[in-house]
């Protein structure tokens, strides 16, 4: 019972939090651009969902694991000594110029 859980439980909230945000996208737009445009019109529901995944293909990507986690290995870099630096260059070949593949 709980693999079920867990194996529609991710698919379903992507699926609401979808529908949510195209929800925000219309009911923004709706509020907020034809007041400051003349002329332009109301959008339905499907437009501010199409409208939503049109932005995030411009803008955001779909990356996958990007934002927060690169920001995490940045802290963790910080954190850092020198000497933990030099030895994490050393073994992951991290800051090498070398093109041909090698390790210097």
């Amino acid at each position: 019972m709980r693999y079920g859980a867990r194996y529609w439980g991710k698919p379903l909230l992507m699926v609401l939090a979808a529908a949510f945000l195209g929800l925000m996208v219309m009911l923004l737009w709706n509020a907020v651009m034809p007041a400051a445009f003349v002329g332009s019109r109301s959008m339905d529901y499907p437009h501010a969902l199409g409208l939503l995944v049109l932005s995030r293909i411009l803008f955001g990507g779909f990356r996958g694991r990007g934002g927060w986690h690169q920001r995490r290995h940045w802290r963790r870099w910080e954190a850092m000594t020198p000497e933990e630096r030099e030895q994490f260059k050393q073994n992951t070949g991290f800051g090498s110029c070398n093109h041909r593949g090698e390790r210097t």
